[in-house]
């Protein structure tokens, strides 16, 4: 009952997220904002949502631990089992994005965020400001000098000229299905690990994360095997970098994140840190600029050690 509920919760949730992007960008649309704003600001904070919502309301009830553990497990999915599910059914080329903006901010923000939990075990209002503002830095950057590295398809997906009753309907039912399914993700996790006696923690970073991590999994291999657009590892790591200073950020802004489980700070951010700064390597060596199967075994075996030693 708690994994139907926790597979439930996700269902609304992506469902929920869908229709929110879709209101947002057709209100963008409408509004005659540009393109290049509306991906970097009003999709990207859109596809965040469900993430955010799950985050705030776990704080809220008293589970921190699943708003931490969502997002580091998320982004550690997002690079061991996404990334390499795709490289391993086709092999990608990697802009100079990467090394020049996409993997340093990557790693700064993953930085900031053990920084935080380091120094005391808590994300107060001060820190999510800083990362918030941070972010907002970046997106600044990317659109004053990287507007042609940015790419998005969603906003190809919406009618430019949406009718007002339809961007009402979409973000009412958007934000009914997010609400429904946090209640339901959540109530599914927080059961779950009871009823294994295991951390919420455990969950968060597993069951979770892997769950929230399925949209992306499932475009990605729909991607590659259509042949319609570029994967992009950006977008990945465009994705983790928006989940620690977006989610986390806004989060604890709302009410402060205290870190209950240390093994989050003492191992999963660790891994978490390991597999981001792994991708470096990986992109260069054995060929410049490309992914391919051989890369994605090694994230895939790592991937699978990390899985085994935590549930273990």
């Amino acid at each position: 009952m708690n994994l139907g509920y926790i597979i439930l919760g996700l269902v609304f949730l992506i469902l929920g997220g869908n229709w929110l992007l879709k209101a947002a960008v057709g209100m963008s649309l409408r509004l005659n904002i540009p393109k290049i704003i509306i991906g970097m600001t009003v999709v990207s904070f859109a596809t965040s949502a469900p993430e955010l919502i799950v985050s705030v309301k776990a704080a809220l009830d008293g589970h921190p631990d699943l708003s931490l553990g969502n997002v580091v497990g998320s982004n550690i999915a997002n690079l061991a089992l996404v990334l390499a599910i795709t490289v391993i059914l086709s092999k990608i080329d990697v802009e100079k994005s990467f090394y020049k903006t996409d993997w340093p901010i990557m790693m700064v923000a993953s930085g900031l965020l053990y920084y935080f939990l380091s120094v005391d075990q808590v994300i107060d209002f001060n820190e999510g400001v800083i990362m918030l503002g941070f972010l907002v830095l970046f997106l600044v950057y990317l659109l004053k000098f990287q507007k042609k590295a940015v790419v998005v398809d969603e906003i190809s997906e919406v009618e430019p000229t949406m009718q007002l009753y339809k961007i009402v309907l979409f973000l009412f039912v958007g934000g009914v299905g997010l609400w429904a399914g946090s209640e339901f993700l959540i109530k599914g996790a927080v059961n779950l690990a009871q009823d294994f006696g295991v951390s919420e923690r455990i969950i968060a970073v597993t069951v979770v994360s892997i769950g929230t991590s399925v949209p992306e999994l499932a475009a990605s291999i729909i991607a590659v095997l259509k042949k319609e657009k570029a994967i992009s590892l950006g977008n990945l790591i465009g994705s983790n970098i928006f989940n620690i200073l977006a989610v986390l950020g806004i989060t604890s802004m709302i009410t402060p994140i205290q870190l209950k489980d240390v093994e989050l700070l003492n191992y999963d951010i660790f891994w978490m840190l390991g597999f981001s700064f792994l991708i470096f390597p990986l992109v260069f060596f054995p060929r410049k600029m490309r992914l391919d199967w051989k890369d994605g075994f090694i994230l895939l075996i790592l991937y699978g050690i990390y899985l085994f030693t935590t549930l273990g």
